[in-house]
């Protein structure tokens, strides 16, 4: 642990020179310098990403370090082997004992080979498993650290799309920077050591003048590290923009839908890609030209030896095979320090990568619930004081919510807190849960400041139920759980009996063990409400916290939920926030808060006395609308609900909307049309309940794309120019290796031959060394610059294409768990970028190694056709070797990679839901599930390690077994006197550098199986054909829309949910022009209409009709653009206000439009007062702003569509009192002269409908005016009215 504490020491001197790390959305303002700066100071020291290694690790990393450095011994090895082999070939030409001395140092080769497998398999192993290893730990801290940060810290300084991106594509690179690189590293560094002891043993002038070269080849790589690390970084974070504009679409991708808004997601994701575009290309020609310099040097070097070497056996009496030895050595050394610059540049990457995640798992909260320091007492009695509390949220620090409040509640005591959105009454449930602490002030429990408790204790005692209740994807029994660690079954079957719970939960087919699905969407909304409750029970707090926990119900439901709170709220200390007065006209003491303070005191009875007060103004207000104000949440019907997987962004955000200065804890995403990013946390749904589709496809993948490369040249097609200009430049660079080899062959014929002709021939060698060079230095960066264009246009283009088709995907298809924001996002940055790798450096040395090969054979087979079939045999060998290595990892990669994705989910699931998590000190068990989740990736990536290590040990040994078999044959032939001896080398020089160019292929196995298996990915997600499909431009358009809308016959279940039957015959007729109301219980289906009616789904039988024509036949785009959709819980863009209300019209309304709607929408008077005013950004999912301002946006954002139709989906109900009013009287005047269709619960919002139909079991059962419907005493909107009288209108 030493290592972990330098490391925030030094993590903080960094953040002190780097200052702060701005949020994401700041980081789009900086400025690009600023920018720079950062890019230049944000990476961790190398050996800290070794920070969390344990005994086992340090034992692999000496073995592998060992073992490395043996493997790195070989090459130099080889090359003393090399020179006694010369030697014995150039002093015995003229001897017949030729084959005899060859065949002594052939013996040594055969031994070099089986130390060299051995030492290369241990080292790939070794390493390979502590990659794995690490980067499993650094998942699993990363994840705990973030679950144990302050809800601060989700406010400002991260979203859950920058988190799973980490956790998804940072800890690869940083695996990179700990893995089989640091191997090659090992062994490359040795190789460039050995090299050098062993040429100045045999020759230390020569090495000398050698060693002049080392400088200039040093500074070549390490500039290219350098400059390679800041465009990595740069790379990074336009890829980071573009994952956030991924996750923001597909978790309202209900929103995009319905305002049309797929081409603006596309335009914004299509800019973001354009700067990782960039830096992709600069990163290409930065490597070219690093490794063009490096290699100009280099042929210059041996240019120099040659030369100078000649001199030396004129001079010095060496002998030829001395200065091949040292010539071999030295330049075998540079070579092998030459191709560290691979590993150098993922060492800078994961260097990169890791500081951001380091940063994280260093940062210590200020409110820390894995601290175990802190006070637990044996119980607390319950007494709640809030002391002079002055607060700002950290998002916001210049917007005071508090400044000097103060609040006592006794225990045992219901205090309730009313008043206007926004004014602080949610703020007070966060700072007593302590979400935040406060600036300056103190929150008391039993006279006890908060913070001197243990979090996790003081947690332990409050229960939270919020308006929208976050359930993680497991069963209803995990889900209650959560409230007690070890509950048993009993507990369990008590705390839902408790919460009026166990009747529905015994009706379901499997009972306790139903899944919930992702959110809770196979459940209503009071359902899923009563197993928050339930959870709160098990908890047995001794104080509870309801935040508008009925609000989001319908009348029966409410009931129902509100009997179960009545019965926990017996002896504790509770504290309600509520817009519906009707729900706390029974507290013991009410508050009402505005603009942060306490205006007003007392029992409901007292505060009635004094008709001015700002209670009785309120209660005055309901009245006046006194369907009101109650709230949302399970807004959707029970059974689209159920169904829809995706529907609610619940969970996730809900919770972590608290923050804000919206101040309201369950604020966020109860809303059915906005879809859920959030991921599914928990093993078993993906094993019970949706998992299975998956796998079906998966499989499928693997029979029809056989056809990838074909496939995938063709999306390269428009770079033809650019791939042809890359080949020949491959060609000529992969021509240079078998020249070299020529040019070698040659040079060691001189090396005997007699001093005059000796020096003169050496010069013209020399001076072809340097043509050599050049060729490389020009050829090398043309080659790399070329691919890297054509690689990341691929890949710019194919993420842009699987974005498109995604967008314009039918909404049942983001239902299903695999689709769930988390996944895509994943996929498109993973995905994409290892197909790169087909393209990009794949395919430059493919072409590269066929040039290589070519030339080879000709250069072989025309100095001594019977020596070159005899290695051609068993160059085969070394062929099936690589071919079998591809193999074995291709087998791996797939499956990996999904399962990490599920991993990904939980943890998505978690840090969307962060609030919960905190509220019921979860961390644990999340990590326990995450863990879980990576124990089968890890077991599959050390498999791969130990099958990659088998076959590059093979490979080596095959090789050297070759080098041996070679060089006797050679030395029976020239015994024979086929050939000479300078043809041996010839021969073996052309071949073998082919060999090394098949082995190089066989090292791309890695990329090339998981690109494959990221493009069959890719084609399967671009093969997908959306049912109902945006980007169909057939379809009528209407002249002159009406209005009227017609349901005939109408049969509908959800696709995801095909047991559940949601209409059956439903007819329904609107007139237009008029206001059609919609009621009915939770879940029976009154979202639903509206999901139909925006063709969000098809019917499965029955029209659905506009003006007379059936919509389905309608142009798709055009009929989303005739609707306006007002949804209970919005979904705003983390943009600016004005961005947001552009939205309704694709982004391109005037200012005056804008002005014009936020002005109708009751919205100007508080944009106005803010300090940006409309530049003022909205934050991840609005959470910036309160309900009530959110919704004026929305409807802004509704009215500037200027729609025929208007749908409002339960569009007051989130609201208080006051905001409600204004949002209604917004309503009503954008309502005038339109068809207008109404989703409600409260009753009061829809008196004056033209129609108001009542929807059960799946048709219409009663419709007509209010007064009519509730003279039928028997009927069931008469019982509805009955049901809310008693629940509410009794109370107002």
């Amino acid at each position: 642990m030493t290592g972990l504490r330098h490391f925030s020491e030094d993590i903080k001197n960094e953040q002190n020179k780097a200052s702060e790390t701005p949020d994401e959305s700041s980081k789009q303002q900086i400025s690009d310098d600023s920018k720079k700066q950062i890019e230049v100071i944000e990476k961790v020291p190398y050996y800290k990403l070794f920070s969390f290694a344990d005994p086992i690790d340090y034992i692999l990393m000496v073995i592998g370090l060992i073992t490395g450095v043996g493997s790195g011994f070989c090459l130099p090895l080889m090359t003393l082997l090399f020179g006694q082999l010369a030697n014995s070939f150039g002093q015995n030409v003229e001897a017949k004992n030729v084959a005899d001395e060859v065949s002594k140092v052939s013996l040594k080769f055969v031994y070099l080979a089986l130390g060299s497998g051995i030492a290369a398999f241990s080292q790939v192993t070794c390493w390979t498993v502590i990659g794995e290893r690490q980067a499993s730990r650094v998942r699993n801290l990363y994840l705990r650290a973030v679950l144990g940060q302050d809800i601060g810290y989700f406010d400002n300084e991260t979203g859950t799309g920058e988190i799973i991106e980490r956790l998804s594509s940072d800890t690869i690179i940083i695996q990179g920077a700990m893995g089989e690189k640091v191997g090659k590293f090992i062994q490359l560094s040795s190789s460039f050591f050995g090299g050098f002891v062993i040429a100045f043993i045999k020759g230390r002038l020569l090495a000398l003048v050698l060693l002049s070269s080392i400088p200039l080849l040093v500074i070549s790589a390490a500039f290219m590290s350098v400059v390679m690390a800041k465009l990595t970084s740069r790379g990074q974070a336009a890829y980071s923009v573009a994952a956030g504009v991924v996750e923001q679409t597909i978790s309202s991708i209900r929103t995009v839908a319905s305002f049309t808004g797929e081409s603006q997601a596309i335009a914004k994701y299509d800019k973001s890609l354009n700067k990782a575009y960039e830096a992709g290309v600069l990163e290409g020609l930065a490597a070219g030209l690093g490794s063009g310099i490096f290699m100009l040097v280099l042929f210059c070097s041996y240019a120099l030896a040659i030369w100078f070497g000649a001199k030396m056996i004129v001079q010095n009496a060496y002998t030829g095979g001395d200065v091949l030895n040292i010539i071999m050595a030295i330049l075998i050394g540079s070579f092998s320090l030459g191709q560290v610059s691979p590993c150098l540049s993922a060492f800078a990457a994961g260097q990169v990568a890791a500081f951001k995640m380091f940063q994280t798992i260093y940062r210590k909260s200020d409110i820390d619930p894995y601290s175990t320091n802190g006070r637990e007492l044996d119980d607390i009695t319950g007494d709640i004081e809030l002391r002079n509390v002055h607060f700002s949220y950290p998002a916001r620090p210049d917007e005071q919510i508090f400044n000097g409040f103060s609040l006592v509640i006794p225990s045992g005591t219901t205090l309730a807190l009313v008043g206007q959105s926004g004014s602080g009454k949610s703020t007070v449930i966060s700072l007593i849960e302590r979400f935040y602490d406060p600036q300056s002030g103190e929150v008391l429990i039993d006279g006890i400041n908060i913070k001197e408790f243990l979090l996790r204790w003081i947690r332990g005692k409050i229960g939270l139920v919020n308006q929208e209740p976050i359930l993680f994807s497991s069963s209803i029994k995990d889900n209650i759980a959560y409230g007690k660690d070890g509950a048993s079954i009993e507990e369990i079957k008590a705390a839902a009996e408790y919460a009026n719970a166990a009747k529905f939960i015994d009706k379901l087919p499997q009972g306790l063990d139903t899944m919930v699905g992702v959110n809770g969407t196979q459940l209503s909304g009071g359902q899923k409400q009563r197993i928050a409750i339930a959870r709160a029970i098990l908890k047995d707090p001794r104080i509870l916290l309801l935040d508008e926990a009925t609000s989001a119900l319908d009348a029966e439901s409410e009931r129902t939920v509100q009997e179960a709170l009545d019965r926990v709220m017996i002896n504790r200390t509770t504290l309600i926030v509520a817009h519906r007065l009707s729900t706390v006209k029974n507290a013991d003491t009410i508050a009402v808060i505005h603009q942060g303070k306490i205006i007003e005191k007392g029992s409901h009875s007292e505060l009635v006395q004094d008709p001015e007060g700002a209670y009785s103004q309120l209660i005055r207000l309901q009245e006046l609308n006194k369907e009101s104000v109650q709230n949302a949440g399970d807004d959707k019907d029970g059974a689209e609900i159920n169904v829809d997987s995706g529907r609610q962004l619940s969970q996730r955000m809900s919770l972590r909307s608290i923050s804000r200065g919206s101040s309201r804890i369950g604020d966020s995403s109860r809303h059915s049309f906005s879809f859920s990013m959030s991921l599914p946390t928990t093993v078993n749904v993906l094993e019970a309940a949706v998992g299975e589709p998956h796998t079906p496809a998966l499989s499928k993948s693997k029979v029809e794309y056989k056809v990838l490369l074909c496939r995938l040249a063709y999306l390269n097609k428009p770079e033809i120019p650019q791939l042809l200009f890359g080949s020949l430049a491959a060609m000529v660079n992969g021509a240079i290796l078998p020249l070299f080899g020529l040019l070698f062959s040659s040079v060691i014929k001189t090396f005997y031959q007699q001093p005059h002709e000796l020096l003169r021939n050496s010069k013209f060698w020399a001076s072809m060394f340097v043509v050599l060079g050049v060729t490389s230095f020009l050829a090398t960066p043309l080659r790399t610059y070329f691919f890297a264009v054509a690689g990341c246009r691929l890949i710019k283009r194919i993420r842009l294409m699987c974005f498109e088709k995604v967008v314009h995907m039918e909404i049942s298809w983001f239902d299903r768990i695999e689709n769930s924001s988390g996944a895509i996002c994943s996929r498109l940055s993973a995905d994409a970028t290892s197909v790169r790798n087909l393209v990009g450096e794949s395919l430059a040395l493919l072409v590269q190694n066929i040039a290589t090969a070519i030339a080879g054979l000709t250069i072989g087979f025309g100095a001594s056709w019977q020596l070159s079939l005899i290695i051609m045999i068993m160059v085969p060998l070394i062929g099936l070797n690589g071919y079998l290595q591809m193999k074995f990892i291709g087998g791996f990669s797939g499956d990996i990679k999904k399962l990490y994705e599920d991993a990904t989910q939980v943890a998505s699931d978690a840090v969307g839901s962060i609030r919960t998590v905190a509220s019921f000190c979860a961390e644990k068990k999340v990590m326990e599930l995450y863990q879980k989740k990576c124990e089968g990736p890890v077991k599959s990536g050390i498999k791969q390690g130990l099958l990659s290590g088998a076959g590059f040990g093979i490979s080596l040994f095959f090789l050297y077994s070759v080098y041996a078999t070679s060089f006797y044959a050679g030395a029976r032939l020239v015994e024979a006197g086929k050939i000479t001896f300078g043809e041996v080398f010839r021969v073996f020089f052309g071949l073998s550098m082919m060999a090394v160019a098949i082995s190089q292929s066989g090292a791309l196995a890695p990329d090339s199986g998981k690109a494959k298996s990221g493009a069959a990915s890719i084609f399967a997600l671009l093969d997908q054909q959306s049912k109902i499909d945006t980007t169909d431009n057939s379809g009528t358009m209407l002249e002159n829309v009406k209005g009227d809308i017609e349901f005939q016959h109408v049969s509908f279940k959800y696709p995801n949910r095909p047991d559940v039957q949601i209409f059956k015959d439903l007819c329904l007729t609107i007139q237009s022009g008029k206001t059609v109301a919609l009621v009915g219980e939770s879940g029976s289906g009154k979202s639903t209409v509206i999901s139909l009616l925006q063709r969000f789904y098809d019917p499965n039988s029955g029209v659905i009709t506009l003006d007379g024509d059936e919509i389905h036949k309608l142009k798709l785009l055009w009929l989303r653009q005739q609707m306006g959709l007002v949804s209970q819980e919005p979904s705003l863009f983390n943009d600016t206000i004005r961005a947001n209300i552009a939205y309704g019209k694709e982004g391109n309304a005037t200012e005056a439009e804008i002005l014009a709607a936020a002005e109708l929408a009751n919205a100007h008077k508080f944009i106005s007062g803010l300090q940006q005013g409309y530049d003022t950004m909205v934050g991840e999912r609005g959470i910036q702003l309160s309900g009530g301002q959110k919704q004026r946006v929305a409807i802004a954002r509704a009215i500037v569509k200027a729609p025929k139709i208007l749908l409002l989906d339960e569009a007051t109900s989130a609201l208080d009192a006051e905001s409600e009013k204004v949002v209604q009287d917004a309503l009503d005047r954008v309502m005038v002269d339109r068809t207008t269709i109404v989703v409600a619960h409260r009753l009061s919002t829809i008196k004056n409908a033209d129609l108001i139909a009542v929807v059960k079991n799946g048709v219409i059962a009663e419709k007509g005016k209010h007064e009519t419907l509730t003279k039928n005493k028997d009927g069931i909107y008469a019982s509805l009215v009955a049901l809310h009288a008693g629940t509410s209108g009794s109370y107002s």
